[in-house]
Parts: C-alpha cells; structure tokens; sequence
C-alpha cells in the first residue's frame, strides 16, 4: 500500500499489481531508465510510490500510442524532473487523448481495480458527469483509460458537478481555439514541401505540440493560482 503522505511504501509485486503489469515489465522499463530508482527501504527492499506508479502509467500509454522506446526516453527526458504523480497524469490523459477512440468496456471489479478504490454511486455520478465512465449493462462500464486516473483525483476535489462541468466546457473552447491557430500557422510550414516531410512533420508534431500546450497552461494555472489568498505562487 501506499501510505496517507504519499511516500513510497509499495513494493515492486504491488507497484506491477496496481498498474495491471508484470514485475518483468516495471525491471524493463527500470533498466530502461524510464523510471526513477526506488527508495531503499529496511534490509535494502526497494520501494515504490505514487511518482513511480504514476510514471509507470505514463509509459504504458505511450507504449499503447505506438511510440518506440527510443521515442518513450526522448519523450519523458523533455519533461520536468521534478513533475508530480498529478501532472503526470496530466501528461498520460492528453497523450491517450492522441487516439481516436480509447474507450473501453469493463466491469465494476475491473472499474475499480483501475480506478485504485471503491466506487460508490456518488463517485460514480460524477465521473459518469465528467464523461470518463458510462454505464454499458448490467455491472459493466464504458471508462476512458486516459481520463480515468484524473477523473478519480477530481473526486475529492471539493468542486460541484456544475464546476467541474463549466471548466471542461472551458477547456475544450480553448483549446480548439488553440488548435486551429497552431494548425494555421503550420499550414504555411508545409504547403510547398513534399508529402513524405509532410507526414513526418505531422507525427512529430502532434506529441510535442501538446507537450508544450500542457506545460504552458500549468505554468500560468500555477501563476493564476498563486495569486490568491494564500496562494503558493511560483519560485
């Protein structure tokens, strides 16, 4: 388990369990350098925490996007060292976002062995209200892997359905603005040049352009929300 504070305290069986990998896998990408060394806990045992379980969910949707190895180590070594387990699970939800259709059908054991705790209806509703899970049958639930994992943290944030509703209204006008500006811009990049340097300026673009979109807005969220009473602002 993991404790209330966050440190780590799971070992490698129970960090490959929660991620729904093998220990084979999480030994690979360690020796990879894809994930951070463990802490060394009593008798030396290595332990894991939610950065490390967080990260490790990273990979895995890259992996799922086609993105070879040597593209996962260009990808994560672009990010920021210090990056928590929430802004990766930024990170993961906007690169499963990169496939057309990720939704899958699960049942509520498997819903909730994903999700890392029980679902009760409440918490149900909200995500249902959140278009990350929908009901399909009997025991069985249509979930977004990619927005699953944010949706969950969104629980215990202390918003109303309304609140939580207007600001992916927000964030979905924005960023569609944003996106045919760039996609403009681009445009006049390409218009002349041959379609093989087209296709290949297309799929490096998209992974990095969102990259760069996502670590701009937690810069200025983070500015925003600094200036409120009490707010931490930035270093």
């Amino acid at each position: 388990m993991t404790t209330d504070a966050g440190e780590p305290s799971l070992t490698i069986d129970e960090l490959a369990a929660r991620a729904g990998v093998t220990v084979r896998t999480v030994r690979f990408y360690a020796g990879k350098g894809l994930l951070p060394p463990p802490v060394l806990g009593p008798r030396r045992v290595g332990r894991y925490g939610p950065v490390h379980l967080a990260r490790l969910a990273l990979v895995e949707e890259l992996q799922r996007q086609g993105l070879t190895l040597a593209a996962i180590e260009r990808y994560l070594r672009q990010l920021p060292p210090d990056l928590t387990p929430h802004d990766l699970a930024l990170h993961r939800a906007v690169v499963a976002s990169w496939a057309p259709d990720a939704v899958e059908t699960v049942s509520r054991r498997e819903l909730e062995r994903r999700a890392g705790r029980p679902l009760g209806p409440e918490d149900l509703a909200r995500l249902s209200a959140m278009n990350v899970v929908g009901a399909a049958g009997e025991d069985a639930f249509r979930v977004d892997p990619g927005l699953l994992r944010l949706g969950v943290q969104l629980l215990d944030v202390p918003l109303s359905h309304e609140a939580v509703l207007a600001a992916r209204a927000v964030l979905v006008e924005h960023s569609r603005a944003a996106a045919r500006a760039l996609a403009e811009l681009f445009r006049g990049e390409v218009a002349d040049r041959a379609a093989g340097d087209v296709k290949s300026l297309s799929a490096h673009m998209h992974p990095l352009v969102v990259q760069a979109l996502l670590t701009a807005f937690q810069r200025s969220l983070r500015e925003e929300l600094g200036e409120w009473p009490g707010g931490s602002g930035t270093d």
